[in-house]
């Protein structure tokens, strides 16, 4: 349903540059996706997230499940419709949840039962019925039904929890190709998960019972749950390296500049992260020179960008002076103009990579990143 095309290897790393063709439309990478959890890219009306032209946006399986739902879904025209977004979409299954939500459902060996934290209202998750509902909203790229797991975890659980997500990727894929077998059905792909915490003998088990597979990409899961930076670079670039190579390779829910560009140099293709949008929502904002909090009482008189090299609408038309100022004052403004500018740098950063990729020169792409971010750390700042 769905092809691939690498186009590009760094002689240095193993960095790819590539195209992945979808119903909406090609998707360049590397490229990072938007979060845009239910229906919406936060603080991002649809034509700014147009003029931001992100390769490809992420929604969440579950919230839409459970608001607006899934036939109201299908009666507005889609999700594409109800996002005003013409591009890709790709859906989480609603995994995530099984990890952080896991005070509110009941796991067994055929699903997930959930309540819901809005009403309490019970919800079943299975392999099957997820990439259905998938369907029904219309995605490019939908994923199969997994189990996050913790960390730490214990190894019998973390085996008996790979095996399951084997058997409900296994079952997702049935159902996906039944759904694609009707002339007028579903056209979108789907994605296995990798599974296995930080142990590479059940990452390689899990990989070898999925990668033989059609499925049309595959998916490095269950990292970002808590372990330290250093064991989740080391985890990557154990994991990412054992999916096929003729497919995409999308690591999940991860993360800050410098765990990107260190993935793209162990071979992933996609990422997704919440961190533009919720930090803009604290304040938080994402430069070539590092990260800065525009709270700080530094930035009272500050008339300069946020930062100079960018070329966002909000570097262009504020100071920071003005952003603290509407961000004290508690104007919603300041969160949509922060929002904006921070997806601005993480779009950017990976179409840096991308043309570094294509340049054979993405290692010195990398370090130059490495070396301003690891100076920045040295040198915060008052």
């Amino acid at each position: 349903m769905l092809s691939f095309n690498i186009t590009h290897s760094d002689p240095d790393t193993s960095a790819r540059a590539a195209e992945l063709t979808t119903p909406h439309g090609t998707v360049h990478t590397p490229a990072f996706m938007p979060v845009g959890t239910a229906g919406t890219v936060k603080g991002v009306a649809g034509w700014e997230l147009e003029r931001l032209a992100p390769e490809m946006v992420l929604a969440n399986t579950y919230h839409l499940l459970l608001r607006p739902g899934v036939d109201t879904i299908e009666r507005m025209g889609g999700l594409h419709r109800l996002m005003s977004w013409s591009g890709p979409i790709l859906t989480d299954s609603g995994g995530y949840q099984v990890f952080s939500l896991a005070a509110r459902r009941r796991l067994d060996d055929d699903g997930v039962t959930f309540r819901s934290h809005l009403d309490g209202s019970p919800h079943r998750l299975t392999p099957g019925n997820v990439v259905e509902t998938q369907s029904r909203y219309g995605v490019d790229v939908a994923m199969v039904l997994d189990e996050c797991l913790p960390y730490p975890v214990e190894m019998a659980a973390a085996e008996t929890s790979v095996a399951r997500s084997v058997e409900w990727a296994v079952r997702g894929l049935a159902r996906a190709e039944e759904l694609r077998r009707h002339s007028d059905g579903w056209r979108g792909g789907l994605f296995a998960i990798q599974q296995g915490s930080l142990d590479e003998g059940l990452r390689r088990r899990c990989t070898d019972d999925l990668a033989g597979r059609d499925f049309d990409g595959f998916a490095v899961g269950g990292l970002a749950v808590g372990e330290p930076s250093q064991a989740l670079h080391e985890a990557v670039a154990m994991a990412a390296p054992m999916l096929p190579a003729g497919r995409p390779r999308y690591l999940m829910g991860v993360g800050y500049p410098e765990d990107l560009v260190h993935a793209v140099a162990c071979g992933v293709d996609l990422f997704d992260c919440v961190l533009p949008t919720r930090s803009a929502r604290t304040g938080k904002v994402f430069t070539s020179s590092g990260e800065l909090n525009i709270k700080n009482a530094r930035f009272i008189d500050d008339l300069g960008p946020l930062d100079e090299g960018c070329d966002c609408p909000t570097c262009a038309g504020y100071s920071r002076a003005a952003l603290r100022h509407l961000y004290v004052a508690r104007e919603v403004t300041s969160v949509v103009l922060l929002t904006v500018h921070n997806l601005t740098f993480f779009l950017n950063l990976m179409r840096g990579a991308r043309e570094a990729i294509m340049a054979g020169r993405y290692g010195r792409f990398r370090q130059r990143i490495d070396s301003i971010r690891n100076q920045r750390r040295r040198n915060p700042g008052p």
